[in-house]
């Protein structure tokens, strides 16, 4: 583990693990790191620089905690750039944590070499993700025997009906095999999150989708997106739109994976991941 302190005095931790050249890695949520373990053996190919944002993990809580702000975020992973010495970086991020990855690429892109967003979010770019499109992909799931009560839950939510027993109801469509690791790791996760964190993150004034829009359509570095087949936050048609924002992106959708791919089928996602940043 290592530490830095940010622009505003708050220190910040990160995790290292693995050899080779760093790659950056910030985590959804947000919330702490701990849920991406080593992103499925991708620590064997590349140094992985974990991030805890700030106010989760190791990480300290602000003064400020309007700071939690995901624009304001920028300048917590442009503290850990400078603290590493590194004057570009590859960056990798998943769901929600791609908001921020996206927003530091528009206003930092000389300081990203390449761009990997697994199973993104695209708040920060304003695309939307209709209640339609979310039934459509969860249908794929329907000969599963936990369905009918996780599909009742999601019709729930899509109609405005939601309540926490529905959001816990729903959890078995965000990874492609609903087994006792997927179980345990959602569990762990749940643990790992602050509610005063995630709120202030998407806080009004968070997101300038047509200013990150327009920043991407210049980006030249090297862009991977990485959906799963059957992920619901992420559904592969809306992150091929998200790819169609930068002038030239890879998109890859992992086949049977739900919004955690490295679990789904570690040796694919790592080989997938592992040569683009190669």
């Amino acid at each position: 583990m290592g530490f830095f302190t940010s622009y505003d005095g708050t220190k910040l931790a990160y995790h290292v693990s693995g050899d080779g050249p760093p790659v950056v890695c910030l985590p959804g949520g947000p919330t702490a790191s701990t849920y991406l373990g080593d992103l499925g053996g991708l620590s064997a190919h590349r140094q992985l620089i974990m991030l805890d944002p700030r106010g989760t993990g190791q990480s300290a809580t602000p003064e400020d905690t309007a700071s939690y702000r995901c624009d304001r975020l920028i300048d917590d992973v442009e503290a850990l750039r400078a603290h590493l010495s590194l004057d570009r970086m590859d960056l990798l991020a998943h769901c929600a944590g791609a908001n921020l990855a996206a927003q530091y690429a528009a206003r930092h892109a000389q300081r990203v070499s390449r761009l990997a967003l697994i199973t993104p979010s695209v708040r920060a770019v304003g695309i939307a993700i209709t209640g339609d499109l979310r039934r459509e992909t969860a249908q794929l799931r329907r000969d599963e025997s936990w369905f009918p009560e996780a599909f009742a839950a999601l019709e729930a939510i899509t109609t405005g009906r939601a309540t926490n027993d529905s959001r816990q109801a729903i959890a078995p469509f965000s990874y492609g095999r609903w087994d006792e690791t997927a179980q345990a790791h959602q569990a762990a996760d749940a643990r790992q999150q602050n509610t005063e964190v995630m709120a202030a993150f998407g806080a009004q004034g968070a997101f300038d989708p047509d200013a990150t829009r327009t920043a991407l359509a210049g980006f030249a570095a090297p862009v991977l997106l990485l959906a799963g087949e059957v992920d619901l936050g992420a559904p592969p048609p809306t992150i091929a739109e998200y790819a169609a924002l930068f002038p030239a992106a890879e998109l890859v959708i992992q086949a049977r994976a739900g919004h955690f791919p490295w679990l789904d089928d570690a040796d694919r996602f790592v080989s997938t991941v592992a040569a683009f940043l190669k």
